[in-house]
């Protein structure tokens, strides 16, 4: 399989997307972002999402231990959850014993950012799926 074969095959054609193709990471059928894609699709209370993209030409977030790409900006249809916009960071595992220490160290680091200027519409977590997201919009409330 080619670079380009490869790119593709990490594909998903979305209705919910703001992008005409979102790209994943991962490849298996299984994969921690796929899943979480599909779940944003076809959840009633997403209104849009978008997979943000990485790197300096995309978004991040600079910290004092190098720039930092959440995942995902998701929002929600008014009325159905309390914030209306999230910016979500989808790891296999947010156990910190299975991330690397500079992840560790990044993710910090935005949390504390989106701390200072979290609001009642905007909101930052770290999630390991769709429904870990759904548990702590409803905390919030």
């Amino acid at each position: 399989m080619n670079k380009s074969s490869l790119e593709y095959s990490k594909a998903l054609q979305l209705k919910k997307s703001i992008q005409d193709f979102t790209f994943v990471d991962g490849l298996s059928e299984n994969s921690i972002e796929k899943k979480f894609a599909n779940d944003l699709d076809i959840a009633e209370e997403v209104l849009v999402f978008a997979k943000l993209p990485r790197g300096r030409k995309g978004f991040y977030i600079p910290t004092p231990v190098g720039d930092y790409s959440p995942d995902w900006a998701i929002t929600f249809k008014q009325g159905t959850v309390r914030h209306i916009f999230f910016i979500a960071e989808t790891k296999g595992s947010m156990d910190t014993m299975q991330l690397k220490p500079i992840e560790q160290a990044k993710i910090s680091c935005a949390k504390k950012l989106f701390n200072e200027f979290s609001t009642e519409d905007v909101k930052y977590h770290d999630v390991d799926s769709y429904d870990s997201l759904l548990i702590i919009i409803q905390s919030l409330d």
